[in-house]
């Protein structure tokens, strides 16, 4: 991997996104986002995303349904949700129907999320 693969995090919580961003900027470029609108927007803006993962509870628009219309518009990106809540039927649901492959709890663990989003970008390049 020459060049760095983009990450788009989707939270609603500023001090989320800044977390998520110091913890994996060395890796990936990051993109952040405070809500679902605005990330189908950074998806429209950034084509290059290859990884998106959002929280589950947010305002207006949940990361399920934040989800559910992103994989609509962009089938070939690979998503996870990162969420402060138990596993729900919902979130199993979204696994077992393959519009998020992973989910990860908070507070999330560093080395755990980089292997997972490592293995998928490495799929991806594999595929294309």
């Amino acid at each position: 991997m020459n060049e760095k693969a983009t990450i788009l995090y989707v939270d609603d919580e500023s001090i989320n996104l800044m977390v998520f961003e110091i913890n994996f900027k060395k890796q990936f470029d990051i993109i952040t986002a405070i809500s679902g609108n605005e990330g189908l927007e950074k998806l429209k803006q950034n084509p290059q995303i290859k990884l998106i993962v959002s929280d589950m509870k947010m305002p207006g628009m949940d990361g399920i349904h934040f989800i559910k219309k992103a994989k609509l518009l962009y089938p070939d990106k690979v998503f996870f949700i990162l969420t402060g809540f138990d596993i729900s039927d919902e979130i199993s649901d979204a696994i077992n129907n393959n519009y998020i492959k992973k989910y990860f709890h908070k507070p999330f663990n560093q080395k755990e999320l980089e292997q997972a989003f490592l293995e998928q970008i490495q799929c991806l390049e594999a595929i294309s």
